[in-house]
Formats: structure tokens, C-alpha cells, sequence
């Protein structure tokens, strides 16, 4: 009688492990707009029953906040965008590896950190936009000619303060070198057609109203954009296609490193990158996933296939304050 009474009891604790399991929350400290995640956490939900809660905010207020809240941090997981911003999260020490097998078969290791701190989710290739009013496909080639004396008073760029610019003239550096990259912006700043913006869109529109001929954004901004007025005329171009590839950065996520349910939050990064949940991911943000092995949305796919820059995104962070003191110096405002 005490043996059955001691196996109920096992049995009564093991079941209850299994509802809190089921239970479970993961906490996410988000700079992605709440509607581009929402759909993707619950979907994750509806499949497990482990409830998603997330914070949004811009991404240097929530480093702050996790590396002020220390060990009593309720955030699991730092969800933004560029691999800047996750490296800078990295070196801040609020961040520590993930050790998966499942992450490293379904990501490359380009769009990975190399310590597992953080793990891309969705790309984003920083393109070029042009006038097909005014610019033919045949005048466009690199991101490097664009500095050449024939596109003065013809170029939009958006703000150096931004990380996605500090990103590209990251990989520049570490392609080129720092001299040769020098030259490069400073043959954009000569060239540009007005003041620099404070976002994508704002790019887009003034190349699309002939404000510029050709500027350099996100392609999800031209997506979106397209997907409110279908009437845009502006177009991406890929550059770089004969030698190193176009520019790529990431959304991504990493652990943190006092996270609450560290198990549970892992396995919701595990299913982020699965094919499964890539494709809605990807498509919902009108990105591209980060899964090789996942289609993009047919919406993202009709911009057409290109190759890509092969080099480690990691690198926008590590020459991301050399990148910001040369683009200071150029007068890149």
C-alpha cells in the first residue's frame, strides 16, 4: 500500500512538472513594432500553450534597463534589429550563449554570433533605390560608385546617426579598409542632392517625387511603402552582384544573461528559427528569413533574387565606433 502511495505521488509530481512546463512564460524585451511580433508569439502559444509576454521599446533604453535590472531582470530574451545593436548588447554583458544544435543547423553561421550570444531571425538587404524616370539600370553597379562625380547633386542618404548606416560602413571598413572607405564617403557626402533624412521612407519618397535620383535604404521600408502606395515608382537595384554581394544585416535575438526561464526561452528561439515559424516571421516583418532552407513571402520574392555579401554581420559591431568617428569626419551628419 505505501509503494502505490509513493507511485501516485511520483506520478502526481510529474504530471504537475508537465502543466508547469505547459505554463511556462518567456519574457521578451522587444524593439520591433508590437504588430510585426505579435502574430509570430502567438502562434508559438497556440502550438505549446507557453504564454509570450513582451515590453517595446527602442533598443538602447531596453539594454539600459536589462544591464540596470541585473540578476532581477524579468526579461528571458533581447528581440531587435542589426547586428550593431546585438554585438553592443553582447560586449555590455547582458547577453550569454545559447548552446543549440537545432539554432546552428537552421541559421548560417554569417548571421550568427560567434560566441552563440545572438542569433539572426530575418535579413534585410540595404539596397539601393532609384528613378527609372531618371535613371536607367545600366548607369547603377556598386554602393562604391555612388560616389563617383557623376551622381552629384543626384544622391539621398539617410542620417550616420542611424545603426544601419554605422553597419554598412562597418563591412565597408572591413572590406576596403579604412582609407579607401574614406574616400567613398566622402564622394557621398559631395554628392548628395539635399540635407540627409531621418528615416528609409523619407529616402524613398524623395527619390520617388524627384527630390534625388538614387539613395540606399532597408528594403522592408520599400516594401512597406509599396504595400501603401502601389502607385510608387521608385525601384531597388542590386549592387555589388559582380564581386563581394549586396549588403545584408539581421533581426535577431539573444538570452539574457539573468534570464528567469532560460530552457523556455531557448525554445522559443529554437522554433523562431525553424521552418515553421521563418516563413511567418519573415513574412509578417517583409524580410527575408534567415533559415536558408525557408522560401521568402511572394511579396518579398518579387523583388527579385540576388547574391549576397558573405561576410560575418558580426563585424558591424566590431568596427561599429570606427565606422561612427569616420563618418563624423566626412561631415555624414
Amino acid at each position: 500500500m505505501r509503494a502505490s502511495k509513493g507511485l501516485l505521488a511520483v506520478m502526481a509530481l510529474t504530471s504537475l512538472a508537465g502543466i508547469s512546463q505547459a505554463a511556462d512564460e518567456v519574457v521578451v524585451y522587444s524593439s520591433r513594432i508590437d504588430e510585426l511580433i505579435k502574430p509570430v508569439f502567438d502562434a508559438y502559444t497556440a502550438k505549446t500553450g507557453v504564454t509570450v509576454k513582451f515590453i517595446t521599446d527602442k533598443e538602447a533604453p531596453l539594454m539600459a534597463r536589462i544591464k540596470a535590472e541585473g540578476a532581477n531582470t524579468p526579461a528571458d530574451l533581447l528581440l531587435t534589429v542589426d547586428a550593431g545593436n546585438l554585438w553592443q548588447a553582447e560586449q555590455m554583458g547582458i547577453l550569454k550563449p545559447m548552446k543549440s544544435e537545432i539554432i546552428e543547423q537552421n541559421i548560417p553561421a554569417q548571421y550568427r554570433a560567434s560566441s552563440g550570444a545572438w542569433t539572426g531571425l530575418s535579413l534585410r538587404a540595404r539596397t539601393i533605390v532609384y528613378s527609372p524616370e531618371r535613371v536607367s539600370e545600366g548607369e547603377l553597379s556598386t554602393y562604391e560608385a555612388l560616389a563617383d562625380q557623376n551622381w552629384e547633386g543626384r544622391l539621398c542618404l539617410r542620417t550616420s546617426k542611424k545603426v544601419y548606416n554605422q553597419s554598412l560602413t562597418a563591412t565597408l571598413i572591413e572590406t576596403h579598409g579604412a582609407e579607401k572607405t574614406e574616400q567613398i564617403l566622402k564622394g557621398w557626402v559631395n554628392n548628395l542632392a539635399t540635407d540627409v533624412f531621418a528615416d528609409d521612407n523619407s529616402v524613398i519618397q524623395a527619390v520617388d517625387a524627384g527630390q534625388c535620383d538614387v539613395g540606399i535604404v532597408n528594403t522592408y521600408y520599400f516594401g512597406r511603402l509599396h504595400k501603401q502606395n502601389p502607385g510608387l515608382k521608385a525601384k531597388l537595384f542590386w549592387p555589388n552582384q559582380d564581386d563581394r554581394g549586396v549588403h545584408v544585416n539581421l533581426s535577431g535575438i539573444g538570452l539574457t544573461q539573468h534570464a528567469p526561464h532560460p530552457e523556455a526561452a531557448q525554445k522559443l528561439v529554437e522554433w523562431m528559427t525553424s521552418d515553421e515559424a521563418q516563413g511567418l516571421f519573415a513574412g509578417v516583418n517583409q524580410e527575408f528569413p534567415a533559415n536558408p532552407k525557408v522560401a521568402p513571402s511572394e511579396e518579398v520574392a518579387a523583388w527579385g533574387s540576388f547574391k549576397a555579401d558573405t561576410i560575418a554581420v558580426e563585424v558591424a559591431g566590431k568596427r561599429q565606433a570606427e565606422a561612427i568617428r569616420m563618418m563624423d569626419r566626412v561631415g555624414w551628419n
